[in-house]
């Protein structure tokens, strides 16, 4: 017997459409259960070596998917794979700098030849740079832009052919709150997640016909180490955790199970924020705004 997942959908979701605005009822209590979900289904993460890409990734791989890992460095890409290989998950680790496109046509080739097909691609890899503007170094502007608005752009441009090859496939940036509304001392990374919010937008459009779903997650502060560097002044017992964040990549992932609902929408972005001290299973606020 194969483990059981469940996943709970814990509040009713808005789906904005123009002037119209369409409730899709969810039992508050309600549960979908599949056995490993994703098998079978690859799926690329990433900035997958720590914080929120080793997460994802790890849940991924729980829930049947075969995941390649991507990040620049090494030993904590082997690292998550040898965590994923503990549980008896299958993944692979290419080391890769988004921000090269040789790298980054390397990583999609490789992944293709090693699995085989491709289903899902995440785009979480993301640099911070944090400061007032004026003190923002034309170095770190640029490395910033190149991180987290190139890279995706590159990952995005060269996996969609492979995408196209499946029924139904995904990509879901990793963007952030920022991506949405300014904070002072953060121009840098904040120009480069609207920016990625940008392609996001345009590309669901683009691909909707192939069958190619597009979101963007946009969370508030998740305790990581770009987040501590970023707010130091933050508490840590009131950030969301990660897995939080995998709770949301899973729901994207299984909004077929409300096809009746919402097939005629393109899913733009999930915008979401923390409510007390509460876990996303317990009292989350999301929007999925839709177009």
């Amino acid at each position: 017997m194969g483990e059981i997942w469940r996943h709970r959908i814990p509040y009713v979701p808005t789906f904005k459409n123009n002037a119209n605005t369409l409730k899709v009822c969810c039992d508050r209590q309600g549960e979908f259960m599949h056995e490993k979900p994703l098998e079978g289904k690859v799926a690329i993460v990433t900035g997958a070596g720590r914080g929120i890409g080793r997460t994802l990734a790890l849940t991924l791989a729980q829930n049947g998917a075969l995941v390649s890992l991507a990040a620049r460095t090494e030993d904590q890409l082997e690292a998550a794979l040898a965590e994923i290989q503990s549980f008896g998950g299958q993944a692979a680790s290419f080391r890769a700098d988004i921000s090269l496109e040789a790298d980054v046509k390397a990583l999609i080739q490789n992944t293709f030849e090693r699995f085989g097909r491709l289903d899902m691609l995440v785009n979480n890899a993301a640099v911070g740079t944090f400061g007032p503007l004026v003190e923002t170094t034309t170095e770190q502007w640029d490395q910033t832009m190149a991180v987290n608005a190139r890279g995706p752009f590159l990952t995005c441009r060269e996996a969609i052919p492979y995408l196209r090859q499946q029924a139904q496939s995904f990509i879901v940036n990793i963007s952030s709150v920022v991506g949405v509304k300014g904070y002072a001392d953060q121009a840098a990374y904040s120009a480069s997640k609207h920016a990625l919010m940008g392609m996001t937008s345009a590309l669901a459009k683009e691909v909707q016909k192939d069958g190619i779903r597009v979101h963007a997650i946009c969370p508030g502060g998740i305790d990581t180490q770009l987040i501590r560097r970023a707010r130091p002044d933050l508490d840590p017992s009131v950030l969301m955790r990660p897995e939080e964040i995998a709770d949301i990549l899973l729901f994207l992932l299984g909004i077929p199970i409300l096809k009746h609902c919402i097939h005629h929408l393109v899913v733009d972005y999930l915008h979401v924020v923390h409510i007390s001290n509460h876990l996303f299973h317990q009292e989350y606020y999301s929007h999925l705004l839709l177009q």
